[in-house]
């Protein structure tokens, strides 16, 4: 059902179905259209339903003792049936077989919309726990909150 997807091009193509079915979270075409062009050169690891993508996760390094979730998603017929923790724990087994010590995420702080409360719950659900948030990195209306987890 998880499986990683090598191909730059496919990766891209995963990225943009999903997302584009998740304007709740994915509705800014330019950040969204970013998130599609990094997932190219990401560790990228697929969920499968049927032959068709159902989710994705992609991982970034942002040190050489740290890795984050550069993005995920999951169409919403398939949230809250485990596909979510299953690519987490795809990027969570390949960031610690690195030897990467964090983990971080980053997402709209809780409080804001319930779409992102229901991602809060989701990452802390998982370990995540909150390090700082800031207020503007974003923009005034979506505040930056990360969360932070050891992988030793």
């Amino acid at each position: 059902m998880i499986q990683e997807i090598t191909c730059p091009q496919r990766r891209r193509e995963i990225a943009q179905a999903v997302l584009s079915a998740l304007p709740e979270w994915f509705g800014l075409p330019e950040s969204t259209a970013e998130y599609v062009r990094l997932c190219g050169d990401a560790p990228f690891w697929a969920a499968m339903e049927e032959n068709q993508p159902a989710g994705f996760i992609a991982m970034k390094e942002t040190s050489p003792y740290a890795a984050e979730i550069l993005v995920m998603g999951v169409l919403p017929q398939y949230h809250r049936r485990g596909l979510g923790r299953a690519l987490w724990q795809a990027l969570y087994s390949r960031a610690q077989s690195l030897g990467y010590e964090f983990l971080q995420v980053k997402t709209v702080r809780q409080g804001c919309y319930p779409e992102y409360d229901r991602t809060n719950a989701f990452y802390r659900a998982l370990g995540f726990r909150e390090l700082e948030c800031f207020p503007t990195l974003w923009d005034a209306h979506n505040p930056c909150q990360i969360y932070v987890m050891s992988i030793k």
